[in-house]
């Protein structure tokens, strides 16, 4: 009797399992409309600049009524939005940056695809969008990367660029969230992006966020934002701002729009994540890969004095920014106080490794202890 019992427990279980995904989790059906003619063979793949050929489809997903629309995948096109939409008033606006690879075999595949996911629901709370279902942005980008598998470049170095980004479209000038919104997918094939090394100012008087704000969100009003103190420092000579702060400015937080790696001596430094600091995927992919490479790695607050001081003693190693885009930036030097510090150029680099790594486990490459990689079939 106590074994059917517990059978039967363990079936009512299930069952309501069942039930309570069925219930959660919306089921996607897309609405597909396919362009007439394709542009593809417009395309030079041997000549990508980052960000401006864009693939035959995108994902577009509307909230209104009170819920979101099931999506609809259709030819890339312009938008049209009222002038009252709030967006350009308010700027309810947030987005992601992710990458789909092709391997030696043509297969697809996606680098931590839910830790996306994840994050864009985090900035919608923050700004008041309503969260999207993790079905209608899995499950939509999977159908357009499976649309578009022929965008995706299968040389060396490239990929296939993904911008998911939501935004308010509901109309009127009164101060409050919208009441309709657009959720897209949009996606550009991209060459091997490479900016060189640079050389960063770091920023003693201008904030990139602040405590309580939305630094941690993909929000589009904090690289507005960073535009004109990053100009500011490209007038004096560097290509990118090192942010401190935003009460003290004494400790360094991120690399323009990347976080920012240190290396002093062996030791690899970062700093915590917190309301300021975007919670970076490569940032966390890089922690990982560097400790199980043997790499000392340290996630704490990090001094401008310590860095400075790291400098003129010989210690300092190593500066690099983290992100989607470039995966690992390179710093050659930076500018502090009207004084410039250069680093050594070093044979071998924690840059230049974890970078391979990363970028191995990105294509198939190398294998994936940590089960990063998502295959899109």
């Amino acid at each position: 009797m106590l074994k059917i019992y517990f059978l039967s427990y363990l079936i009512s279980v299930v069952l309501c399992h069942k039930i309570h995904v069925m219930i959660n989790e919306p089921k996607c059906n897309i609405k597909i409309t396919k362009v007439a003619q394709s542009k593809i063979n417009e395309v030079d793949f041997d000549n990508l600049s980052f960000g401006s050929v864009f693939a035959d489809h995108m994902l577009v997903c509307n909230y209104k009524n009170g819920k979101w629309q099931e999506p609809e995948i259709m030819p890339y096109q312009p938008i049209t939005l009222d002038p009252s939409a709030k967006i350009f008033h308010y700027g309810q606006s947030i987005f992601e940056g992710m990458k789909a690879y092709k391997d030696a075999d043509k297969n697809i595949w996606l680098f931590r695809p839910l830790e996306n996911f994840k994050r864009l629901n985090i900035s919608a709370k923050r700004l008041a969008i309503p969260e999207l279902p993790e079905a209608y942005f899995m499950d939509g980008l999977k159908t357009l990367l499976q649309l578009d598998k022929d965008w995706i470049p299968s040389k060396d170095g490239s990929s296939l660029y993904i911008r998911p980004f939501m935004f308010a479209s509901g109309e009127g000038f009164h101060a409050s969230p919208a009441d309709a919104y657009k959720f897209i997918i949009a996606c550009a094939p991209s060459g091997a992006y490479f900016s060189g090394k640079v050389k960063v100012l770091i920023e003693e008087k201008y904030s990139r966020s602040a405590n309580g704000g939305v630094g941690f969100a993909k929000a589009g009003g904090n690289y507005a934002g960073q535009f004109y103190p990053t100009q500011l420092a490209v007038e004096k000579g560097y290509q990118q701002v090192i942010w401190t702060d935003d009460t003290t400015h004494e400790y360094i937080e991120e690399a323009g729009a990347m976080n920012i790696f240190i290396r002093i001596n062996d030791t690899l430094i970062t700093g915590p994540t917190s309301d300021r600091i975007l919670d970076g995927i490569t940032r966390k992919s890089i922690i990982d890969i560097a400790k199980d490479e043997g790499i000392d790695v340290e996630v704490r607050k990090i001094k401008v004095t310590e860095v400075v001081e790291a400098a003129k003693n010989g210690t300092l190693k190593e500066m690099f920014g983290a992100g989607t885009a470039a995966v690992i930036s390179p710093i050659s030097g930076f500018g502090f106080k009207d004084n410039d510090y250069d680093l050594p150029e070093l044979d071998s680099t924690y840059a230049a490794r974890l970078k391979k790594r990363i970028t191995d486990i990105q294509t198939n490459k190398a294998d994936d202890p940590f089960g990063w990689r998502m295959k899109v079939q």
